[in-house]
């Protein structure tokens, strides 16, 4: 039996399969078959979402560039 070579995801497929995850409409074992990764690597790129998610809504960094300029 061969292995299959490693392969990297990108960060918007992990985001996609991680928000999969987290909607709950299917479980972790039909999203692995969906998207052909391991349960496992669900289970943690959804970990890093939820632990991340806070982040998207702290402030910025200082001298950091904000998206928006302030008025």
């Amino acid at each position: 039996m061969s292995r299959r070579p490693r392969r990297t995801h990108s960060a918007s497929f992990k985001a996609k399969v991680a928000l999969a995850a987290i909607k709950g409409e299917r479980t972790i074992a039909q999203l692995a078959e969906q998207f052909d990764v391991h349960p496992n690597q669900i289970t943690s790129w959804k970990t890093q979402l939820e632990d991340g998610a806070a982040d998207v809504f702290a402030p910025a960094a200082a001298g950091a560039k904000r998206l928006r300029p302030s008025m």
